[in-house]
Formats: C-alpha cells, sequence, structure tokens
C-alpha cells in the first residue's frame, strides 16, 4: 500500500487573489483545507503521523481557475519555505532519493 498525498492549489471563489490547498489522503479519503503554506506543512504532518511519518508520495495539481501571476505567488512562498527548513536542518528538503 502507497501512502499518496493529492495536493491541489484553488482559488477562494470570493477572490481574485486569495487560493488555498486543498490537501486529500488518497487512503482515508479524508481532505484537509489549507490556507497557507504553513497550514499545509502542519496538516500533511498530522496526516502522515497515521502511517508513522511515511508518505511515499505528493502528487500536485492546480485547478484550471488558478491564474499564472497567483501560481507564481504560490512557487516563490514554497522557494521561501524550502529555503527556511534547510536552513533549520541543514540538509536538502528535495535530495537523490536513495534505495
Amino acid at each position: 500500500m502507497s501512502v499518496i498525498f493529492e495536493s491541489t492549489i484553488k482559488m477562494s471563489p470570493e477572490s481574485r487573489e486569495d487560493w488555498y490547498i486543498e490537501l486529500k489522503d488518497t487512503i482515508s479519503g479524508k481532505i484537509e483545507i489549507c490556507k497557507d503554506l504553513q497550514e499545509y506543512s502542519k496538516k500533511v504532518e498530522e496526516l502522515g503521523a497515521d502511517y508513522g511519518g511515511h508518505v511515499d508520495e505528493v502528487r500536485w495539481s492546480k485547478d484550471e481557475k488558478v491564474p499564472p501571476y497567483v501560481m507564481d505567488k504560490v512557487r516563490f512562498e514554497m522557494s521561501k519555505l524550502q529555503r527556511e527548513l534547510e536552513d533549520e536542518t541543514g540538509k536538502p528538503v528535495i535530495g537523490e532519493d536513495v534505495r
């Protein structure tokens, strides 16, 4: 059984600027709505705890209503968070898979 989470970037219906991430655990079917990347990180950790902290894959997608300028903002925030995590842990977040 592979633990796979699906993360979809979506727009808030009442805004042209506000986005959120819909996080889905494909095994349990549980869905979490995350208003920012900090909340997303926390929710991934919480859902992953159900599997001993082991998540095989996170599949990313975006809703067709998400404009390019919002994706640029999301990518920038993801990059910033990645740098912060790497500075905190002293290790790269994304590395080669050694199996």
